[in-house]
């Protein structure tokens, strides 16, 4: 009889083996069974805290209509419709979505200031490189982070 080396790396598993599933088991979404959270009423939302007016006084509508931009032309064009098909009107109920959007807007933050300090300025190519990541990082940085503020100021329950 072999006596079982003692070895100070070997860790046995005190854990119970699951048994493997069989092929016929049907696999569920953990969904279902979780706490389901409550819907976000979207244009409920938007009604209650006044967007639209603030939006009209602060005069984004009567721009977005001297741009071309109305109603008709949003139903013409079917761009609710091609938002759906994108997630995005999806994703401004997801729960998730504004923690999402607060990482990215950090990241896009600390990234132009990185690209500024580790790319060489040798060449003129190399400070418009420069020029071009640090707008696009406070530009996108910047949306991001109000694009998170707003959908959680949404998806916040009265």
């Amino acid at each position: 009889m072999a006596a079982k080396a003692y070895s100070p790396l070997l860790i046995r598993s005190m854990a119970t083996k699951k048994p493997i599933p069989s092929v016929t088991t049907t696999v569920t979404s953990k969904k279902s069974t979780s706490v389901s959270t409550p819907s976000v009423k979207l244009l409920t939302r938007v009604e209650q805290l006044r967007l639209l007016s603030k939006a009209e006084k602060a005069g984004l509508l009567s721009a977005a209509e001297k741009s071309g931009l109305s109603l008709s032309t949003i139903e013409r064009l079917g761009l609710l419709s091609k938002a759906e098909e994108l997630g995005v009107l999806s994703a401004a109920t997801d729960p998730g979505t504004p923690s999402t959007l607060l990482n990215l807007s950090l990241v896009l933050l600390v990234l132009g200031p990185a690209c500024v300090y580790l790319v060489p300025e040798d060449y003129p190519w190399e400070i418009g490189f420069q020029v071009l990541v640090a707008l696009v990082s406070v530009v996108g940085g910047s949306a991001a982070f109000a694009a998170s503020n707003l959908v959680s100021t949404l998806q916040k329950s009265s």
